[in-house]
């Protein structure tokens, strides 16, 4: 079966060294379920994988024993190219992702395609109680809608939400300081406004002032905007 196949062809691919160099920098994942398998690896198998007849039955096999498997799992999901089949696959896979490197390596080919269908997807995943799904709806936001489809209703949902989850307040200084470099005039004021928890205001500014598509002038306003210590 499919299921043992890529398990097998997991434990093949081994690299121990790589499982602890990955380990540390994925918390959330306990490292005995970590092998040690390098992500262009994972990639190559995914674009084999998909192509076979039972490849649905490994992306019905909920949950994995192994990060791996689900770290191909999103890749596999990614080379999808229905969309309805690829959504509904995206849907029964977020409530198991347990990590910030699985959700990331999801990146659906086929939404570019669909981008004004995935819309209602973004604004319920954006509301639900499960980190990486949160997670995840921001990236989407950050992927498809910051250049010629944004529209402020994108940043404003991010801003409404308000959680102590670090990988969620993460992805959106990610999504912020992104929105900055491509959309400045209109998200600058989120933080001259203060409309940002301290923590995700300071990432914010942190990540755009490394950013070299944030001008010199532009970054020494940003230092400015900095919440020295937590506004009450």
């Amino acid at each position: 079966m499919i299921i043992e196949e890529i398990q097998e062809q997991l434990l093949q691919n081994q690299d121990q060294k790589y499982r602890d160099f990955q380990s540390n920098l994925t918390p959330t994942v306990q490292q005995q379920t970590m092998i040690g398998v390098r992500t262009p690896q994972l990639r190559k198998m995914a674009k084999k994988l998909i192509q076979r007849e039972d490849a649905d039955l490994f992306l019905q096999d909920l949950p994995h024993t192994y990060f791996e498997e689900n770290q191909l799992h999103g890749m596999m999901i990614s080379e999808i190219k229905d969309f309805k089949r690829c959504i509904q696959y995206v849907s029964a896979f977020l409530p198991y992702i347990d990590n910030w490197a699985t959700c990331d390596q999801m990146i659906p080919k086929v939404f570019k395609q669909h981008r004004q269908e995935i819309i209602p997807y973004i604004e319920q995943w954006m509301h639900s109680n499960h980190t990486y799904t949160v997670r995840f709806a921001i990236k989407l936001c950050m992927e498809h809608f910051l250049g010629e489809n944004f529209d402020l209703c994108y940043p404003e949902m991010i801003a409404s939400v308000h959680t102590d989850e670090y990988y969620i307040n993460m992805m959106a200084a990610w999504y912020f300081a992104t929105a900055l470099a491509k959309q400045y005039d209109a998200i600058l004021p989120f933080l001259t406004e203060y409309r940002l928890a301290p923590f995700v205001h300071n990432k914010t500014i942190q990540k755009a002032i490394e950013s070299y598509r944030i001008t010199d002038e532009q970054k020494e306003y940003l230092r400015s905007l900095r919440i020295r210590k937590e506004k009450k």
